[in-house]
């Protein structure tokens, strides 16, 4: 067991008075047969019940347990990532505080990293949830993932899973995007594997989360999608679809033209004089967004010496030169 912090365990939670304690003992009996150092941080999103006084009452008996209060309720994502911010072990594994997900499943995560992986992710093969409003849409919504993203899991709502800690130093999320840090992974060349895991039924309190979570994810894949194919290059998809307008635009103007001279159509009474100007409008402010996004995201990387890409390894380069030994 080294000095070092090995593993992290980050927990948010949110009114989970009455399942705090039962998940600690569970953990703690996990994670004391483990040959590592860790350290378990417990995030307390703005709980309006008992929650942090539970917390609290665990941190005066161990060291290993540690904890941050937000605020308010930002949402499991920005507690997530406030857990991620204060860890300090090398392998990091976000798991849900209502006692859904079991502790047993911790070692079999970390066999896999042991073997070379980069993240693996829990997959509730049999979940314990509500069929129509909660597995239905999650199976749609994973389906969909998948196929847009090119990353193959099959539950990418799971919390429980294992990330080497280099993967989410350059990760920053928003929204419900915690779901998909293994895309973010995938871009910059991590290597991902999945394992089933256990799901238990919830014994105390209710969830969070309804059907309207599913609409959210939608959203958050649509700017997933785009930040992977256009992030470096906006103007692809805004002057594409500028140029499509402006064409849309000289179709109008001929089939005008052709119905005023052809066929004695008088301009007002078609409406596609309007159509042809509503369409070059269109196209030419796309496009001008288009070249503001790249003037932005020039400034995004200079500004901050940022590349455009990542190196997972670097062979016989000296620490302060370019060129090869």
């Amino acid at each position: 067991m080294s000095d070092e912090t090995y593993l992290s365990i980050i927990i948010p939670v949110f009114n989970e008075q009455n399942n705090i304690t039962q998940l600690y003992q569970n953990l703690k009996q996990v994670l004391e047969k483990l040959p590592y150092s860790y350290e378990i941080i417990m995030v307390d999103d703005g709980s309006q019940d008992a929650t942090l006084e539970t917390i609290q009452a665990i941190l005066q008996h161990d060291q290993h347990c540690k904890a941050l209060s937000l605020r308010r309720n930002y949402g499991q994502t920005a507690a997530m990532m406030a857990g991620f911010d204060h860890s300090q072990g090398e392998i990091i594994i976000p798991m849900d505080g209502d006692l859904q997900n079991s502790p047993d499943d911790i070692p079999r995560l970390l066999e896999k990293i042991d073997q070379g992986y980069d993240v693996c992710s829990g997959w509730r093969k049999n979940r314990k949830d509500k069929r129509f409003s909660r597995r239905i849409p999650s199976q749609i919504a994973n389906y969909i993932i998948s196929k847009i993203s090119g990353v193959h899991l099959h539950d990418y709502g799971c919390s429980l899973k294992a990330y080497r800690k280099e993967i989410l130093k350059e990760v920053r999320l928003y929204g419900e995007m915690h779901r998909f840090i293994p895309i973010y992974a995938s871009w910059s060349g991590a290597k991902i594997t999945e394992i089933t895991v256990t799901h238990y039924p919830r014994s105390h309190g209710q969830s969070k989360y309804g059907l309207n979570r599913t609409f959210k994810v939608i959203l958050d894949l649509i700017v997933v999608k785009f930040l992977s194919d256009y992030a470096t290059k906006p103007i692809y998809i805004f002057g594409g679809f500028g140029l499509l307008n402006i064409f849309c635009a000289l179709m109008s103007f001929i089939l005008m033209l052709s119905l005023k001279f052809a066929q004695g159509v008088s301009f007002i009474l078609t409406p596609l004089p309007i159509l042809s100007v509503f369409f070059f409008i269109m196209g030419f402010f796309s496009i001008l967004l288009g070249l503001l996004a790249e003037i932005m995201v020039r400034i995004y990387h200079e500004s901050q010496s940022k590349p455009v890409y990542t190196i997972r390894h670097s062979y016989n380069f000296k620490s302060n030169s370019n060129s090869i030994d």
